[in-house]
Formats: structure tokens, C-alpha cells, sequence
């Protein structure tokens, strides 16, 4: 264990972000120098804080299995080599869960029935950028080849986490992906800000040298690759495609101009952060921005918004404002829904709870100009309006970030023949297999709208089932079945 006494020596403490008048400035990372580099000076006594509680439940919080007890005690000694070994036992891409996971691994921490949890997510990204820097991270190829070919279509964690673990077991890997670069929303859904894409860009080089090979610019389903040409041509198929179909709002006004999506707007954002020109860019510039959806996808909007220059920002969510401690139905263990403060809810918006939208209002140009809300409670187990609270507020943009329903049925998934759920969601077998034969599923694709830590989990046992599907025998680890689920009450 670490430090045997620090938990009673030590608060939680987190790094600074830079000033909020600064970082609205630009699209860098919200932390000076970087969030690893920011958490130096304090990582080691954070480490220590980690308490021999016998039994770890941030396991259980963590699909990954990491083994954070063991990696919190090895940055306490200093052992930063020791510690990314453990680390990268069970988690192929810690600089992108350290950014952009909730850390329910910290919900779950022992410290934190009653005091401040270990900062487990803050170790993890300063183990790897630590590592990084020091060179300890490395292309690992194969010893040899299988013979085997197979086709990963989505380069998203899902389909990263699968394509290494199954290059690294010796089989030929080829990643499609339809935008012009890979990493999916990794690369284009998440702002700057939050992941500057060089973390992304040199992790996919150490892929490449590796031995897997990307096929960006390739929209698997609608061209001459067809499914069924692509099944015939690999031994087996991932299908990695994420639940990119949003979830709309149709409501009287929806069809006026300035109505979007956050997956229309983040990328061109994204985009032109990263010096490419976007024409006809959707911009927030002196607008009243209504953003529709308290979530993280919400919070990236609000970011960028600010960013470009919004006259105003409201975040409107349907739901009520959660209280800032845990509530007594979502005890520990669970992942409690709780009042968070992501970075760009520092620096501008307005967050309004318990609404709902009624219509929106356009101007003599079919602009929208406005927005009709109204306030709702929670009744019977339905939303109820409340009587006389109908109001308008100023909406020259607004922004859909209220989630997603599943993958994109027409092109692959239909030429391909997978039976899906209720919820359109690909269904699979204990193996991660399809209703096909040879084709595995892993990620949002079959389990739905997830975190980021959940899509690597299953990218990683995927490829295990895959690899296993192959050579008729595996070594990979499959840290959770196709059915895990996060522990509610």
C-alpha cells in the first residue's frame, strides 16, 4: 500500500486550472502545461492517500480492472516505470480515460464513505503523461504473425482497444473509419480544451508502428466496400460504429434555421481549433445560445460556445438540479448523480433545471429567435407542466445534446443482416458475437449510449473473444462480459 497514515494526513486536493479569462482565450487544455504536468507537484502525497481497505471497491467501479491500489502505492515510492506497467495492464488508453472519464472508479473508493475519495483519475493521467515524457511508452508488435485478418469498422476507444489488443496477438488489424482521420469522436466530438489531439495522434503512431493499419476516408456500407464484401475479405469483423443516431425534439419550430446537434456543431469547431477551414461553419459569435441537455456532451458545447464568442448561454435540462452531496437512494458504491462543475460551467452559462422545451419561435427570415419553455416536476412517474410558468427566452442557436438512440441502421448494419434489440442496439452473444457468424460487436454499437471507460473495457474483451474465435485459444483478458452493467440500487 502507500503512504499507511496519508488518508489522515493529507486532503483531497486537485490541480488548478488557468485563469478562466486566459483559457477562453484559446483551445488548449485547461491545465497549464497540460493536466499530468499540472498535477505533479501534488501527485505523490495524492497517491499516498490510498488506504490498505482490504477490499479495493474502486475495482468494482472501474469495468477496466484496474489495479489502482497497486499504481497509487507505486507513485507514492516514486516507481513511475512500475506504475505505468500496471497501469497499461488493463487499460490501453489511460491519457484518454484520465481526461474524459467521470471517474466512477472514485465514487466507488473506500476513503470516500466518509471523507474526499482518492484523486484515482488525477494518478492515472499524470502516470502516463509522466511516462510519455520519460519514454517508457513504446510500439509493441507482435513476435509473430497468425496468418489471421481482421477488419475493425470505427475507430472510437471501442475499436482502438480492440485493433492493439489483437495486433499485439499477432493478427493483421485494419481500422475503418469514415471521417478523413481516425479516432472518432475522440477526435472530432471532443473539444481541445478538454483533450488537446496530440495525446490521440502519437497513441494511433504507436498503433502504426505496431503493425495496424488505418483506412481513414472509408465509409464501409455506402460505396463499393459493401458489408458483405468485407466479411468475405477479413476473417472476422468488428463492428465498432458507436450510438451516433441523436435523439431529436420535435416540437413546433424545429424545422427553422440555427437548429442543430452538438455532433453538427463540436466538429467544425473541432476542426477549425485544429487550423482547418470549415465553410459555412455553425458559430456561436454574438449569439444567444440555448444549449438542450445537461450533460457532458452539453458542457462541450457550452466550452466551445464561449470560446467563439456567445452574447449569452443557457443550458437547459428537464431534469431537477441534483444536490451537491451524495443522495440516499444512490448509496456508496453507486455512481451518484451529484451538482459537478466541468470546466466550462466555470468560465460562462446559465444551467436552468426542471424545463421543458414547448416550441420554438422563428423571425420573419425563419431564423429561430426564441425559445418557449415551461417548467415540469416529476409526478406518477411522468413529467407534469407546471400551470403558469410558460416563458420565452432568447435562442439565436440552439444545440441538441440530449443523447443518442443506437448505430446508424441504413448501409453496414442492414447489409450485414445483425438482428438488433428493442433499442437498436446490435445484439450479441456471451462472446461479443453478432447474430453473424464472424462479425463481433463492441462498444456503444451494442451496449448503448456508455462512458468512455466502458467502450475500452469492451473493446478489450472483444478482441479476447475474437482472438479466441480465431486461433480456438486466448491469452488477451476480457475484463467483462457483454451484459456488465454499472452498479445502481
Amino acid at each position: 500500500m502507500a503512504d499507511p497514515k496519508g488518508f489522515l494526513k493529507a486532503d483531497r486536493q486537485v490541480a488548478e486550472r488557468r485563469p478562466v479569462e486566459e483559457r477562453i482565450n484559446d483551445w488548449q487544455e485547461v491545465y497549464p502545461g497540460g493536466m499530468g504536468r499540472a498535477l505533479l507537484p501534488i501527485i505523490t502525497e495524492q497517491a499516498g492517500r490510498c488506504m490498505d481497505c482490504g477490499i479495493p471497491f474502486c475495482h468494482q467501479g472501474c469495468p477496466l480492472g484496474n489495479i489502482i491500489p497497486e499504481w497509487n502505492d507505486l507513485v507514492w515510492r516514486d516507481d513511475w516505470r512500475g506504475a505505468i506497467e500496471r497501469l497499461h495492464a488493463t487499460n490501453n488508453f489511460p491519457e484518454f480515460t484520465g481526461r474524459l472519464c467521470p471517474a466512477p472508479c472514485e465514487t466507488a473508493c473506500v476513503l470516500g464513505i466518509n471523507q474526499p475519495a482518492v484523486t484515482i483519475k488525477n494518478v492515472e493521467v499524470s502516470i502516463i503523461d509522466k511516462a510519455w515524457e520519460a519514454g517508457y511508452v513504446s510500439p509493441q508488435p507482435p513476435e509473430w504473425l497468425s496468418g489471421k485478418t481482421v477488419a475493425v469498422v470505427g475507430s472510437g476507444p471501442a475499436g482502438l482497444a480492440a485493433a492493439q489488443q489483437l495486433t499485439r496477438a499477432g493478427h493483421t488489424v485494419a481500422v475503418y473509419e469514415r471521417d478523413d482521420k481516425p479516432g472518432g469522436l475522440l477526435r472530432y466530438g471532443i473539444p481541445e480544451f478538454k483533450m488537446e489531439k496530440q495525446h490521440l495522434d502519437r497513441r494511433l503512431e504507436q498503433m502504426k508502428r505496431e503493425g495496424t493499419v488505418f483506412r481513414s476516408g472509408v465509409e464501409v456500407g455506402a460505396g463499393v466496400l459493401t458489408g458483405g464484401a468485407l466479411k468475405d475479405r477479413y476473417d472476422a469483423v468488428v463492428l465498432a460504429i458507436g450510438a451516433t443516431v441523436p435523439r431529436d425534439l420535435p416540437v413546433p419550430g424545429r424545422e427553422l434555421k440555427g437548429i442543430h446537434q452538438a455532433m453538427e456543431f463540436l466538429p467544425q469547431a473541432n476542426r477549425v481549433a485544429l487550423g482547418e477551414t470549415v465553410e459555412d461553419q455553425i458559430r456561436a459569435d454574438g449569439k444567444h445560445v440555448v444549449i438542450i441537455g445537461g450533460g457532458d456532451t452539453g458542457a462541450d458545447c457550452l466550452g466551445t460556445s464561449t470560446r467563439q464568442g456567445a452574447a449569452s448561454i443557457t443550458q437547459l435540462e428537464i431534469l431537477p438540479e441534483p444536490p451537491t452531496d451524495r443522495p440516499e437512494g444512490q448509496p456508496w458504491p453507486t455512481y451518484p448523480m451529484t451538482f459537478r462543475i466541468s470546466s466550462a460551467h466555470e468560465e460562462a452559462g446559465d444551467r436552468v433545471y426542471s424545463v421543458s422545451t414547448k416550441e420554438f419561435l422563428g423571425d420573419d427570415e425563419g431564423n429561430v429567435r426564441a425559445l418557449r419553455l415551461v417548467e415540469v416536476r416529476f409526478e406518477g412517474g411522468t413529467f407534469v407542466e407546471v400551470e403558469g410558468s410558460e416563458r420565452e427566452i432568447p435562442a439565436e442557436l440552439v444545440l441538441f445534446a440530449m443523447g443518442f438512440l443506437g448505430p446508424e441502421g441504413p448501409g453496414l448494419v442492414d447489409q450485414l443482416g445483425v438482428e438488433l434489440d428493442g433499442r437498436s442496439n446490435v445484439v450479441r452473444d456471451s462472446s461479443y458475437m453478432s447474430s453473424v457468424p464472424g462479425v463481433f460487436v463492441a462498444g456503444d454499437a451494442g451496449r448503448g449510449q456508455s462512458l468512455i471507460v466502458w467502450a475500452i473495457a469492451e473493446g478489450r474483451a472483444a478482441a479476447s473473444a475474437v482472438d479466441k474465435y480465431l486461433t480456438g485459444s486466448t491469452t488477451l483478458p476480457a475484463p467483462i462480459p457483454p451484459t456488465a452493467r454499472p452498479l445502481v440500487v
